[in-house]
C-alpha cells in the first residue's frame, strides 16, 4: 500500500523497499531513512506504528516481567486457607498463625 499511496517521488522506490519499511516500523525500530509524507501515508504508518507497539513491544515487556520475577514457592496457611504465603515465612500473612515450630 505505501508504494501505491507514497510513490517513487517520496522515497518508497518498489515493494520490496516498502516491505522493508513495513518491518522497519512494526518492530519499533524506525531507521528513519524512509518516511511518509503524504498524509494518508502518515496515518497508515501511524496505524502501523500503534500495530507494531501492540503485537511486539507490549507483548516483549509483559514477557520479560514475568521472566524476572522471582520465583517464591507458595504454602496454605491450616487455619485460614490463605495461599498468599512465602515458603520462607514463619506466621500467616492473613491471620497471624504459627506456620513453622
Amino acid at each position: 500500500m505505501m508504494y501505491l499511496i507514497e510513490g517513487e517521488q517520496n522515497g518508497f522506490t518498489s515493494i520490496p523497499v516498502s516491505i522493508y519499511w513495513t518491518i522497519v516500523t512494526i518492530t519499533t525500530v524506525g531507521y528513519g531513512d524512509i518516511s511518509p509524507v503524504t498524509p494518508l501515508g502518515q496515518f497508515i504508518a501511524s496505524i502501523t506504528m500503534v500495530i507494531g507497539y501492540a503485537i511486539i513491544a507490549v507483548p516483549t515487556g509483559i514477557i520479560t516481567a514475568e521472566a524476572i520475577k522471582p520465583d517464591k514457592a507458595k504454602i496454605k496457611c491450616p487455619r485460614c486457607l490463605s495461599t498468599d504465603i512465602d515458603s520462607d515465612s514463619n506466621y500467616c500473612k492473613v491471620c497471624g498463625n504459627k506456620l513453622k515450630e
